[in-house]
């Protein structure tokens, strides 16, 4: 069965650090571009960072560069969004995405989603 299942989210105090991990069952993450997007309450969903499925070009959205990393590890089929230096503005529901091809041969594949809360 095909599933994608975040984990890792919580609370943090302003400064903090989670890591945040996607399990991949029944895809392989290594043929799939990956991103991470989040979604805060009455917000459009973002793009935070995105790893190619060669593994050898990343994205950060300005508002994260230099405090988030994403990185995957093929043999446990798991992708990581480590996340430091945490700030209020990145309180939200973090998913992450596998995609790949265009069209009719597109394939989208998303997790239930973990919320991260950084507050003090």
């Amino acid at each position: 069965q095909l599933q994608l299942v975040e984990s890792g989210g919580g609370s943090v105090l302003p400064g903090g650090s989670l890591r945040l991990s996607c399990v991949a069952s029944g895809i392989s993450p290594e043929r799939y571009d990956i991103s991470w997007i989040r979604q805060a309450p009455g917000e459009e969903r973002e793009r935070v960072s995105c790893l190619s499925s060669s593994g050898g070009s990343r994205f950060f959205a300005d508002a994260v560069k230099g405090r988030f990393a994403i990185s995957r590890d093929v043999a446990k089929n798991t992708v990581y969004l480590q996340m430091n230096s945490l700030k209020p503005e990145d309180t939200a529901v973090y998913y992450c995405n596998f995609h790949q091809g265009v069209g009719a041969y597109e394939s989208d594949y998303w997790g239930q989603g973990t919320q991260v809360t950084v507050s003090s």
